[in-house]
């Protein structure tokens, strides 16, 4: 570190602050540093910074073990937006039918020293959590016991401009193909999908409840094929909605002729699909950073939002975010009547 300093023209209490992601560093002083360090091969040492500090550098995550890919895509986009703030990263998976997962993982993950963890758990019941730490626990979304969350998720508002989009198309009323209801996120889409019918005085059919793959929204399509009323369904994720276009292919029933279909995350294969999925997109990176900032806010000395710059754990913009493509249209007694929306 004394030849960083050296070698920068600064001084090695500077070359702590930039090795240590800390505030107050002038771009042009933390380039100079950061470009000496290279040149020189410097690399911190990890287990010595953390005998002077009493800090590991290290960020805790605890998620549900799967390749689901919501659940996924967000694990991935914490690991970019901690490794950007100069942390380390730990990851203790959930298992979904073992009731006390939750706090075996963050016990386990306190055991190894982590300067604060960041729950990513989708599911909502299990026991009261036990959380006599120092170590500041912050979830992303919602988490049962946990003090402080990231506020505003979208998730009932998008689920409802999602169904409000076939209503707006003309069709009667919107079925539902349903997540676990053990899920916050589930939940959440219910509650949009819900509000959208009350708002207009429309009386919800029955939804169904699948597990997220597109074998339960296969099986869910098979019912729905057989009754003449259904004309548009909004799937609480783009699996399930894969699982009833085969579903509906199979009997007969066209799309978006005779079903509108709507999904949710808008997956890579939703615009290939044929027809192409309208769904809403979800923005991972924006939660995983929000989450963060919210964790790092507890930790002295620790990189968070600049200062000047929008409070980025602050709720959401509201806006449009549904993308519409070729499963949706009007119902076949209305074809003529209302004109779709043009695709993007």
């Amino acid at each position: 570190m004394t030849d960083v300093a050296r070698a920068a023209g600064v001084s090695q209490k500077t070359v702590s602050r930039v090795i240590n992601n800390e505030r107050y560093v002038s771009a042009d002083v933390r380039e100079r540093v950061l470009t000496a360090a290279a040149e020189l091969g410097y690399r911190p040492n990890t287990a010595a910074r953390a005998l002077i500090t009493g800090r590991s550098q290290r960020i805790g995550v605890v998620s549900l073990g799967t390749a689901l890919y919501g659940p996924a895509s967000l694990l991935v986009a914490l690991e970019r937006a901690t490794r950007a703030a100069g942390f380390s990263f730990m990851i203790a998976n959930t298992v979904e039918d073992q009731p006390d997962s939750l706090q075996q993982a963050i016990d386990w993950l306190l055991d190894q020293g982590v300067d604060g963890i960041v729950i990513a758990e989708p599911i909502a019941d299990g026991p009261a959590l036990r959380l006599d730490t120092d170590t500041p626990i912050v979830s992303i979304g919602q988490a049962s016991g946990i003090p402080e969350a990231v506020p505003g998720t979208r998730t009932v508002a998008d689920s409802r401009e999602a169904t409000e989009h076939l209503l707006d198309l003309g069709h009667e009323r919107v079925w539902h193909i349903g997540g676990p209801s053990r899920w916050w996120e589930a939940r959440d889409r219910l509650k949009g999908w819900r509000q959208a019918h009350t708002d207009r005085g429309i009386i919800a059919p029955p939804p169904f409840e699948g597990d997220w793959t597109p074998a339960s929204g296969y099986q869910a399509g098979l019912e729905l094929s057989r009754d003449p009323e259904v004309t548009a369904v909004f799937c609480a994720n783009d699996d399930m909605a894969i699982g009833l276009i085969g579903a509906l292919a199979e009997s007969g029933r066209r799309i978006p002729e005779s079903i509108s279909i709507v999904g949710f995350d808008d997956i890579p294969a939703a615009a290939f699909l044929t027809p192409p999925l309208t769904t809403i997109p979800q923005d991972f990176e924006a939660d995983a950073t929000r989450g963060l900032d919210l964790l790092l806010r507890h930790l002295p000395g620790a990189a968070t939002a600049e200062p000047g710059t929008a409070d980025r754990t602050a709720e959401p913009a509201p806006g449009r975010r549904l993308v519409v493509r070729g499963s949706t249209a009007p119902p076949p007694f209305r074809r003529n009547e209302v004109p779709q929306r043009k695709e993007q």
